[in-house]
């Protein structure tokens, strides 16, 4: 009796675990696609949810002069970027490249790839208040431009 309120026990705790797991997984990737689709729709609500009000990004991307530049966006700046696309329904298509993959999912932290019409985007999130966003992305321009 003893070993099967034991077992009992662990099948309860392990399944706790996984479940909860699996939930910080989907929210994980649901910040990303928050992010992704903020940027490709004008939706600044999705954005809002995707991004922390502390976001940094920072990246690369091959000027007309041919040389590597740096670019910071700020959290105003995307949510302005995210104004833009509405305003000017300069929407992206529908074929564009639209994928989150999670790296690492921990209690509280998690890292994030996410390949985008502009490039790939690695995504560091923390979760406060049961809630996910990215707090900090590097991010490089489309390989295609890159020599």
């Amino acid at each position: 009796m003893k070993n099967l309120f034991l077992l009992v026990t662990v099948l309860f705790i392990s399944t706790t675990f996984i479940k909860a797991q699996t939930t910080d997984n989907e929210l994980v990737e649901r910040a990303g696609l928050n992010y992704l689709e903020g940027f490709y729709e004008g939706d600044t609500l999705k954005l809002k949810n995707g991004i922390s009000s502390d976001l940094y990004k920072f990246g690369y991307y091959k000027g007309n002069s041919g040389e590597f530049g740096g670019d910071r966006m700020t959290y105003q700046q995307a949510i302005d970027y995210s104004k833009n696309v509405l305003k000017n329904e300069r929407f992206v298509s529908s074929a564009a490249p639209k994928k989150v993959e999670l790296l690492d999912v921990q209690a509280h932290i998690a890292a994030i790839k996410i390949t985008a019409w502009w490039g790939v985007d690695y995504a560091l999130l923390s979760k406060k208040d049961g809630v996910w966003k990215i707090e900090q992305v590097l991010w490089q321009g489309p390989i295609a431009t890159i020599k």
